[in-house]
């Protein structure tokens, strides 16, 4: 079992990588991962539009598992996309945003994050975000 799994990890990372991490207007992402919220922890999923070469929109909703005030949070976000003004390889983007909306508790909730996205392959990458409700996890190029 051990010599599949690595025989599997060096074709992944032997692979051409032909993936865009953002393509600018019109580029869609699902993101689903594992979320650290103050005491708790959850599971965060977003969808990211594209709304130009720097700029994306999107939804998110965190499900919290362990924190007894806070059952969800729903919101809108939006991202600064800098891959192509840091001259990153295309696979791999650095995105700042800040998000708002609704936590369950009856408050509007706002936050900051920092984001990566770093693509394995067309459709199959990587996420991490840091901010007021830091998460990694799986994203999606739809």
């Amino acid at each position: 079992m051990k010599n599949l799994f690595f025989t599997l990890i060096i074709f992944i990372f032997t692979l051409p990588i032909f993936a865009q991490s953002f393509e600018g207007q019109g580029d869609m992402k699902f993101d689903v991962g594992y979320e650290l919220y103050g005491e708790g922890t959850g599971i965060k999923t977003t969808f990211d539009y594209g709304l130009g070469e720097l700029f994306s929109v999107g939804l998110g909703a965190s499900f919290y598992l362990s924190n007894a005030v806070n059952d969800y949070y729903v919101y809108g976000r939006t991202s600064l996309h800098f891959g192509e003004i840091l001259d990153l390889p295309c696979q791999l983007d650095i995105y700042p945003g800040i998000e708002i909306g609704y936590l369950s508790s009856n408050d509007i909730g706002f936050g900051g994050y920092l984001g990566l996205r770093y693509f394995f392959s067309e459709k199959i990458g990587f996420f991490a975000e840091i901010g007021n409700n830091g998460a990694v996890g799986i994203s999606i190029n739809l």
